[in-house]
């Protein structure tokens, strides 16, 4: 019997430090009203980051609920990005209609299903996306590791092209309307906030 409550025990403090974030509830309503701002760079100065190239293609800041997050640690993209967050605003962060759709991440992908759909197909896909973070420096870095499911945050920072001499090539959606391959969004995140939860 000893045995057992010690197993459950490291089965308990195994899923709290590796995958068992809290979840947090917001309450039914939509909590995110507006879209995500983008502004076209016309002409982005490249940067170097960690031995990548970085160039930015647009400024970009979104309000958005958290839907689901992903830690990733394998591949060269883990290094500059360790974190993707997929994230939901208008309809998209009514807990009222996320209970009714299964949400899930897996090798750099969003993945969403529904028995019935509780707003057209088309709200989904352009109310909601999977964000590749690339945090500017470990403060952030820290801050994104932080944020919990069902949160709501703000990100300020640049959608970007990403190249390295090793042959990556990894560039960002520009818009909100596409899914599927290259419809995720990278960010260079330069500000990155958990707003308080009566937001």
């Amino acid at each position: 019997m000893k045995n057992l409550l010690l197993l459950l025990f490291v089965i308990a403090a195994f899923w709290k430090l590796w995958g068992g974030d809290d979840i947090v509830e917001l309450g039914p309503g939509v909590k995110v009203t507006d879209a995500p701002e983008q502004r076209k760079i016309i002409k982005g100065d490249r940067f170097d980051f960690k031995g990548y190239q970085i160039t930015p293609l647009a400024d970009f800041i979104i309000k958005a609920k958290v839907l689901s997050k992903k830690n990733y640690s394998l591949g060269s993209e883990s290094d500059l990005a360790p974190t993707d967050l997929a994230l939901g605003w208008k309809n998209m962060s009514d807990e009222a209609v996320l209970n009714k759709i299964v949400i899930t991440q897996s090798g750099r992908w969003y993945y969403w299903r529904a028995n019935s759909l509780p707003i057209p197909r088309s709200q989904i896909i352009s109310q909601s996306a999977n964000m590749h973070l690339i945090p500017e420096d470990d403060y952030i870095e820290s801050a994104i590791k932080q944020v919990k499911q069902g949160q709501i945050v703000e990100i300020t920072g640049y959608l970007v092209r990403v190249s390295s001499k090793e042959g990556l090539r990894w560039q960002s959606s520009l818009s909100r309307d596409d899914s599927g391959a290259g419809g995720c969004e990278i960010i260079f995140v330069k500000r990155f906030n958990i707003m308080p939860q009566d937001n």
